[in-house]
C-alpha cells in the first residue's frame, strides 16, 4: 500500500475515485499501524528491559501513520492544488519521509520482539536444566513425582515455544536442525522418566545408572542445540563444518564445469581437480563399506577412474581454448563438457543405488524386530548369558543402520534430508547402547515391572526410528526422480501431442530474469500454502478419503507452479503454466463435488457453512479456468496472465487451508470414536516442501507429543510400592 502511494502518477486531472482511492490507502496504511503498535505496546509493558525502546520505536511508528494518513487526506478538496492544506500532491517527498520512518520503525519493533522471542526461549531452557539437575539428585520416589511434574509442565511451555519459533524460520536447514532437536527432546522426555524410575528402584544397578546417565546427556545436548540455532551461534565461536555429500559435491563439480562455456578463466585446472578429489575420497565410503554389493563396489570404482580421464581430456582442450579460440576448439571442449557431466551424473546415479538398495533391504530383513523381541524375552527370564548373545546381535545390528544412515546421506539430495540422515545415525549410536543397559537391568532384575516398562520405552523408540527411515528412504527416492513427496500420482503435467490442436500453434514464452522477479512474492506465497495443505493432509488417518486426495493433487500442482517462478521444475514454458493452471481449477471443481457429497452426511447446522465453502471454490475455480484459457498476445500480455494465474491459484490454495481442518472437524464431529487425525512423525515437520509455516491462524507444527505429555503428567501415578 505504501508503494501504490509512493509510485501513483501525478496526473493533471484527478477524478473523485481516485481522490477517494488514495484516502481509503492511506486510512488502511494508518489502521494496519495503529494495530502493530498496539501489540508493540503490549510486549514491552510485559518486557520491562526493553520498555523504553520499544516505546519509542511504537511511538515513531504511529506517528509516521498518522502522517501518512493526513496528507492522503485529499478526497474532500475540490482543488487541492490550490488548498493551503499540505497534501501527498503538494508535497510527496513527505510521504517518502514518512514511509521510510515508519519502515524503519516497524523494522525496530521486529527486531525488539524477537530479541523477547529469543529471552523467552533461553529461560524456559534454563528452567529445564534447573529442574534436570534436581532429578538427578532425586533420592526418593515422592520427591520425584513432584520435580518431575513440574518438569513436564515446563517441557510443554518449551516445546510450544520452541514450535513457534521452527514455524518463524526461514532457512530449511536450521529447520531441519529444530526439528531433529525437537524429536530427541520429545523421545527422551518418556526415557527420562522410565529410567530415573528404575534407577531409583534399584539404586545399585550400574547398568540402571550408566543407562539414566545417557538420557540426561542427550538431552542436554538437544536443548543446547536449539539454543545454538535460535541464538545463531556456536560454543565457543566454533563453525559448523557439515561434511559435504556427494550429490552436493557432484552438484558443485558440474556447475564449475558447465561454466566453462561463459568463462574460460573463472577459475583453475588446479580448483577443479581438488574439486573431483573430494568427491572421489568420499566414494570410498561406498568402495570401502562391508555392505556395499561387488557389483556396486566394481562400478563406483570404474566410474571414479572414467571420471579422472574425462576431465583430464576436459582440462587438455580447456587449456588449448584459452590460448586458441577457434571453432573447432570450441566444439572439443562442448563434447568433453558433455562427457565429463555426463560421467558424473552416472557416478551419482550409482551411488545412490548402492545407498538406497542397502537401505531397502537392511529395513526389510529388521521390520521384524526379533533381536528386540528375544531381549525382552530372556530379560524378563533372567538369562544373561542369554541377553549378551542378543545384545551382540544388536549391536552389529546398530553398525549396519548407522552406516545406512552414513551412505544415504551422500545421496539424500537436500540439506534438510541430509540433516535427518545424520539425526537418524545420532539416534541409532545413542539408543542402541540404552537398549543394551535396559536389558541387562532386566536381566539382573527380572520381576521388576518398572526395568520391564523402561526396556520396552527403548524398545519403542528403535522401532519408531526405523520406520521413519522407511519414510525418509522413499523421500530421498522421490527428490533424486525429481518427484515431490508422495504427490506424484497427483502431478499432471502437459505432455506434447496431449494438449488441444490450437495450442500446438502457440509459441510458448519464456519468463526474462527481471520478470521472474516480480512474480518470485507471489510464488513464494504459494509455496508457503503448499507446506500448509501439505501439513492439514498429512492430519488424516484416512489417506484415501477423497478430499485428501483432491487437497494433495491440488498442493502437488501448486508446488509446481511456484518452482516455475523460480525457473526451476518441470514446467518449463508459459503455456506449461496455463495448463496446468486449468488442470488444477478442474481438481478444484472435484473437489467442490466431494465436499457436496460430505454436506449430506453432516448435521443440518453444519451443512450451510460447508455449502458455502463449496460454492466458493467453484466460483474461484472457474475464474481461474477461465484466465488460463484466455488468449494473451505478445510479451507484456503473457507475463500479465501468468501473474493472474499465480495469484488465482494462491487465492485457491488459502481457501483450501481453510476447508481442510474445517472437514476433518467435520468428520470427527459426525463419527465419534472412529478418529480421523493422526500426529505426524517429528522428523517429518521440515520436509523439503519443507515445512510448515506461521502465517496461518492454526500452530501448524505438532510441538513433540505436547497432549501425550500433558496426559502423562495429569496422570502418572505409581503404582508399584518400595
Amino acid at each position: 500500500q505504501i508503494t501504490t502511494l509512493i509510485n501513483h502518477k501525478d496526473k493533471p486531472k484527478r477524478s473523485d475515485k481516485t481522490l477517494q482511492a488514495i484516502q481509503r490507502v492511506g486510512q488502511a496504511v494508518n489502521l494496519a499501524v495503529g494495530r502493530f503498535v498496539t501489540v508493540g505496546e503490549a510486549i514491552a509493558n510485559e518486557n520491562h528491559e526493553l520498555k523504553e525502546e520499544m516505546s519509542v520505536a511504537c511511538i515513531e511508528a504511529r506517528r509516521a501513520g498518522e502522517t501518512i494518513a493526513q496528507l492522503t487526506d485529499v478526497a474532500s478538496l475540490d482543488h487541492p492544488e490550490s488548498d493551503s492544506h499540505i497534501t501527498i500532491f503538494t508535497d510527496k517527498t513527505g510521504v517518502v519521509k514518512a514511509a521510510r520512518l515508519l519502515l524503519s520503525s516497524v523494522t525496530k519493533v521486529l527486531v525488539l520482539a524477537d530479541r523477547i522471542v529469543i529471552k523467552q526461549i533461553i529461560t524456559s531452557r534454563n528452567k529445564v536444566l534447573a529442574t534436570m539437575e534436581q532429578l538427578e539428585k532425586v533420592s526418593s520416589f515422592q520427591e520425584f513425582v513432584q520435580i518431575f511434574s513440574q518438569f513436564g509442565n515446563e517441557m510443554v511451555e518449551f516445546a510450544h515455544l520452541t514450535g513457534d519459533r521452527q514455524n518463524d524460520l526461514k532457512d530449511e536447514k536450521k529447520k531441519a536442525r529444530m526439528a531433529a532437536s525437537r524429536a530427541v527432546l520429545e523421545k527422551c522426555t518418556m526415557m527420562l522418566l522410565t529410567a530415573s524410575k528404575t534407577c531409583l528402584r534399584h539404586p545399585d544397578c550400574e547398568s540402571a545408572r550408566i543407562n539414566k546417565d545417557g538420557v540426561f546427556h542427550r538431552m542436554r545436548l538437544a536443548l543446547e542445540q536449539v539454543i545454538e540455532i535460535v541464538t545463531d551461534s556456536r560454543p565457543n565461536g566454533e563453525n559448523e563444518m557439515a561434511p559435504i555429500s556427494i550429490y552436493s559435491g557432484i552438484k558443485e563439480f558440474k556447475n564449475k564445469v558447465e561454466g566453462l562455456r561463459e568463462n574460460l578463466y573463472f577459475l583453475s585446472k588446479e580448483n577443479l581437480s581438488t574439486m573431483l578429489e573430494v568427491i572421489l575420497e568420499h566414494t570410498e565410503d561406498f568402495t570401502d563399506s562391508a555392505y556395499t554389493s561387488h557389483e556396486h563396489r566394481e562400478h563406483i570404482l570404474e566410474l571414479s577412474k572414467q571420471a579422472k580421464m574425462e576431465l583430464e581430456q576436459l582440462v587438455s582442450v580447456w587449456m588449448q581454448a584459452q590460448n586458441q579460440k577457434t571453432k573447432d576448439l570450441m566444439e572439443d571442449l562442448e563434447v568433453a563438457i558433455l562427457k565429463t557431466c555426463q560421467c558424473m551424473n552416472e557416478l551419482k546415479r550409482e551411488v545412490h543405488s548402492a545407498a538406497t538398495s542397502l537401505a531397502a533391504d537392511l529395513l526389510k530383513y529388521h521390520t521384524d524386530h526379533m533381536v528386540l523381541k528375544a531381549l525382552k524375552i530372556t530379560g524378563v527370564e533372567g538369562n544373561l548369558e542369554a541377553v549378551a548373545e542378543y545384545t551382540c546381535k544388536l549391536s552389529e545390528q546398530k553398525e549396519q543402520l548407522v552406516e545406512m544412515c552414513r551412505l544415504l546421506r551422500h545421496v539424500s539430495g537436500t540439506e534438510p534430508l541430509e540433516i535427518t540422515c545424520i539425526h537418524a545415525e545420532d539416534t541409532f549410536q545413542v539408543t542402541g547402547p540404552q537398549i543394551i543397559s535396559a536389558a541387562e537391568t532386566l536381566a539382573l532384575h527380572p520381576s521388576s515391572k518398572i526395568a520391564k516398562e523402561n526396556l520396552e520405552v527403548f524398545c519403542e523408540a528403535w522401532e519408531s526410528q526405523l520406520s521413519d527411515m522407511s519414510l525418509l528412504l522413499r523421500e530421498i527416492n522421490d527428490v533424486f526422480e525429481g518427484r515431490r513427496g508422495e504427490k506424484r500420482v497427483y502431478l499432471s503435467l502437459p505432455r506434447p501431442g496431449k494438449h488441444n490442436a490450437n495450442l500446438k500453434a502457440l509459441k510458448p514464452v519464456k519468463l526474462d530474469t527481471e520478470e521472474q522477479a516480480k512474480i518470485a512474492k507471489l510464488g513464494l506465497e504459494l509455496h508457503l500454502l503448499t507446506s500448509d495443505v501439505d501439513s492439514e493432509t498429512e492430519k488424516w488417518e484416512d489417506q484415501e478419503n477423497e478430499i485428501v486426495q483432491h487437497g494433495q493433487g491440488m498442493s502437488s500442482m501448486a508446488y509446481s507452479m511456484y518452482l516455475f517462478t523460480r525457473g526451476e521444475g518441470l514446467l518449463k514454458t508459459t503455456q506449461d503454466l496455463f495448463h496446468q493452471a486449468e488442470i488444477f481449477a478442474t481438481e478444484g471443481t472435484k473437489l467442490a463435488s466431494a465436499l457436496h457429497a460430505l454436506s449430506d452426511q453432516v448435521h443440518n447446522d453444519d451443512k450451510p457453512l460447508l455449502l458455502l465453502e463449496a460454492e466458493k471454490l467453484i466460483s474461484m475455480c472457474k475464474q481461474l479456468q477461465i484466465t488460463a484459457k484466455a488468449s494473451a498476445q505478445g510479451k507484456s500480455a503473457t507475463f500479465t496472465k501468468v501473474d493472474a494465474c499465480i495469484l488465482k491459484t494462491r487465492n485457491v490454495m488459502t481457501l483450501l487451508c481453510q476447508l481442510l481442518p474445517l472437514c476433518c472437524k467435520l468428520l470427527r464431529k459426525n463419527k465419534a470414536g472412529n478418529g480421523c487425525l493422526k500426529p505426524a512423525p517429528p522428523w517429518k515437520e521440515d520436509r523439503l516442501r519443507t515445512g510448515t509455516n506461521a502465517r496461518t491462524p492454526e500452530r501448524r507444527v505438532d510441538t513433540f507429543g505436547i497432549k501425550s505429555l500433558e496426559n502423562h503428567v495429569t496422570n502418572m501415578t505409581f503404582l508399584e510400592s518400595k
